[in-house]
């Protein structure tokens, strides 16, 4: 369980590659950064593929976003290796 109060939380409305979606989130200017990430990604890959299928673009900037997100964890975990030798 989680011991922390929760923040309030508050209801937004955004828009990710012509969708809107009605979102509750404790950090509206953090989910805004979020948001324009996703859409970004997903314009881009939009725009070297030949689908025009949302859901086959999402899944594709899903995967985009995982693969960046593990070369960070990688890049993250070898820095901390590097620094634990450094010792």
């Amino acid at each position: 369980m989680n011991d922390k109060p929760s923040a309030e939380m508050k209801r937004v409305e955004v828009e990710i590659f012509g969708e809107v979606y009605r979102l509750r989130t404790e950090n509206p200017d953090e989910l805004a950064k979020l948001v324009r990430m996703v859409d970004s990604t997903m314009k881009q890959i939009s725009q070297s593929t030949r689908s025009f299928a949302g859901s086959r673009i999402a899944v594709l900037a899903a995967l985009k976003i995982a693969e960046d997100y593990r070369q960070l964890k990688r890049d993250y975990d070898e820095l901390l290796q590097l620094l634990d030798e450094n010792k």
